[in-house]
């Protein structure tokens, strides 16, 4: 599934890195509706999309992977998952070390959901109002330019996004300034790219062709409290303290983060980015 249609009376709700906190993926989900603490079945009119780092920092990334697995296998059709760079680390060649590894069981079900398609880059979201493209890292403008060959709306950019899973890994996970890079890249790729160094800063003074979702990184520091953002991208963000969302509005659509930078302890305060239905 590249696009996600929302139809009246269902509601989407996007959330950010998980980083192995599974009491707060569950009480994330608690408070979306989702019975028995967040560990019950999605509730009819919820569809969830997850951004991907699901694992590594927190306590309980197998128990975060059980949980997202159940539901994945319960309702497949209302529970997509993307794919982070963490969970990239036992599926490819390792970009970067980390010095804790998740259980060989755990990393098994990550692979078997990258090998059956149920763990995918990108989705489209269509609402009535507007179309959004989901992916880990966001969309650069010159990866949406040369490698994807500027597609005009979020549902064929999904689609190419997808794509590369299965004829240009290389492309897919293209690093930037964050695996250690000494400049930003303006063409970084939907898994690594920096949310205001390379992802906002590569729209500046650019047309977005359509709205965008992210996690892995933020354009504000929620620890250090400064902004990674230049001077006329600093004007067109608005901060969520509460929900741990940035929003940089853009011609031609916004740019929404919602990494809430959870490290060893997941930050209090944090939510889900919704979108209604209809």
């Amino acid at each position: 599934m590249s696009l996600l249609q929302v139809p009246p009376g269902r509601r989407v709700a996007v959330i950010g890195d998980v980083g192995g906190h599974a009491d707060a993926l569950c009480a994330e989900l608690a408070r979306l509706g989702v019975p028995r603490e967040g560990t019950g079945p999605l509730p009819p009119d919820l569809v969830v999309v997850q951004v991907g780092d699901l694992i590594h920092r927190g306590p309980d990334s197998a128990g975060v992977v059980a949980l997202v697995d159940r539901h994945l296998q319960t309702d497949p059709d209302r529970w997509i998952q993307l794919v982070g760079n963490h969970e990239a680390f036992y599926l490819r060649r390792q970009q970067f070390s980390w010095p804790e590894r998740v259980p060989r069981g755990t990393a098994a079900t990550l692979r078997r959901w990258w090998s059956s398609g149920r763990m995918r880059p990108a989705v489209a979201i269509r609402t009535a109002v507007e179309d959004l493209l989901v992916s880990h890292a966001g969309l650069t403008r010159g990866f949406w330019q040369d490698v994807l060959g500027a597609p005009s709306d979020a549902a064929a950019a999904a689609a190419a996004i997808n794509a590369l899973a299965r004829n240009n890994r290389r492309a897919l996970f293209k690093p930037g300034t964050m695996l250690g890079w000494r400049h930003p890249d303006f063409g970084a790729g939907p898994i690594w790219a920096a949310a205001g160094s390379e992802v906002a800063a590569s729209w500046s003074g650019h047309e977005l062709p359509f709205s965008q979702v992210h996690g892995h990184s933020s354009a504000y520091g929620w620890q250090s409290g400064r902004w990674h953002l230049a001077d006329d991208l600093r004007a067109a963000a608005v901060r969520d303290d509460d929900a741990k969302h940035v929003m940089i509005n853009l011609p031609g659509g916004r740019l929404v983060g919602i990494d809430p930078g959870h490290a060893a302890v997941a930050d209090r305060l944090w939510r889900s980015f919704e979108l209604p239905g209809g």
